[in-house]
């Protein structure tokens, strides 16, 4: 029999409320039929995902004009350059240049320099109010939420390096995701009977140990693989928190403290370390798309982008760590140090997408083993 056929005055079984299956003899209405029509029920109450796609969020235009106006932001080369022009009779060696140029990626400081640092400009940027207050720092969404805090979309806009579709580490930090096993970042939920709405639910993070499931275009992912828990070397990563689905979206509570992999392959040191971390995700049975957000800190940002990825690599895309350093520390908005009261983290957002996995957990993975052998 079809929820349709059910009739009138006949005991019905609803799902879950405050957790728990009651039986009561109802009047079925319309709208409890398109209620109940519209659920996603969890098989098992346990549905997993696993990143297949990330990029720091930066709110930009067809032209850059808006968030631009003074044009992009000059990179190693090109202040070089103009540190250290071609004259006549001049003498320079590399201890003075490029030694002491490619010194100042890994000793930073917060002095001014000789050339402008051109900030994201404009009231809008895609992110979440992790504050919980509305201030003249704030963004205001696309969707129109007040109360938007990214500083660190201030800080990236005018780079081109960051920029989608075209910039180098826009395009190569998420291809490099896809082969390096380091950043098989997934997470799970648990105690969930309805992707549309669910008051509570579990959210665990873990990293995962096996390839991504491509599609035969071999440029697109599928849902329905299987990732075994990072539990040996991935202890680090794992972590719960609690969140709730609200038509369709899953939104988290904020960490104190989530670890999270960046890396390129071959490279170690490849994370951000993120305060008040919270997920903000569309959920459907096979994709979770939406935000990452949070404080991101900023002296370990910048030990990952110089471990990770070179001068050489940082000059296509116009990419100064040196300058962005110093951006980042003027910009800082979040977890002042207790001696010197300055901010040592900057608020941030990243767009995601996770493709659906069956998440395998190292005692289900030795039940199976044990089967095998039997």
């Amino acid at each position: 029999m079809s929820l349709f056929q059910v009739k009138a005055n006949t005991a019905f079984t609803l799902p879950k409320l405050s957790k728990l299956f009651v039986v009561l003899p109802c009047v079925i209405s319309s709208s409890l039929l398109t209620a109940v029509a519209s659920a996603e029920p969890v098989a098992g109450g346990r549905i997993g995902y696993v990143l297949t796609e990330r990029h720091w969020s930066v709110y930009q235009t067809d032209d850059a004009k808006a968030e631009c106006p003074q044009g992009f932001n000059i990179g190693p080369r090109e202040q070089f350059d103009e540190l250290f022009p071609e004259e006549s009779g001049v003498v320079r060696t590399e201890v003075d240049t490029r030694l002491m140029r490619e010194g100042r990626r890994f000793h930073l400081e917060t002095s001014e320099e000789p050339f402008p640092f051109h900030e994201g400009q404009g009231p809008m940027a895609y992110g979440v109010n992790l504050d919980a207050q509305i201030s003249s720092e704030d963004y205001r969404s696309p969707e129109g939420e007040e109360g938007i805090d990214n500083q660190l979309n201030r800080a990236l806009a005018c780079i081109p390096i960051y920029r989608g579709p075209d910039g180098a580490f826009y395009h190569f930090s998420n291809l490099f995701m896809y082969g390096n096993a380091y950043n098989r970042w997934m997470f799970e939920l648990s105690d969930v009977d309805d992707l549309k709405n669910d008051e509570s639910v579990t959210v665990s993070f873990y990293r995962g140990l096996d390839d991504l499931v491509s599609d035969a275009s071999g440029k697109g992912f599928v849902a329905g693989g299987t990732q075994r828990v990072d539990a040996r070397w991935g202890q680090s990563f794992i972590q719960e928190v609690q969140g709730k689905i609200v038509d369709g979206v899953l939104t988290t509570e904020p960490t104190e403290r989530t670890k999270f992999p960046w890396s390129f392959p071959g490279i170690g040191g490849g994370f951000h370390m993120f305060r008040d971390f919270q997920l903000q995700l569309t959920l459907t049975p096979k994709t979770a798309e939406g935000l990452l957000a949070g404080y991101v800190d900023v002296e370990q940002y910048n030990h990952r982008l110089n471990r990770n990825w070179t001068t050489h690599h940082q000059s296509y895309g116009q990419l100064s760590a040196a300058s962005l350093y110093r951006a980042m520390k003027r910009l800082a908005d979040g977890y002042p140090d207790p001696d010197t009261g300055a901010n040592t983290a900057i608020s941030s957002a990243v767009d995601v997408v996770l493709h659906q996995v069956h998440i395998i957990h190292p005692d289900e993975e030795s039940a199976e083993l044990t089967t095998a052998q039997r």
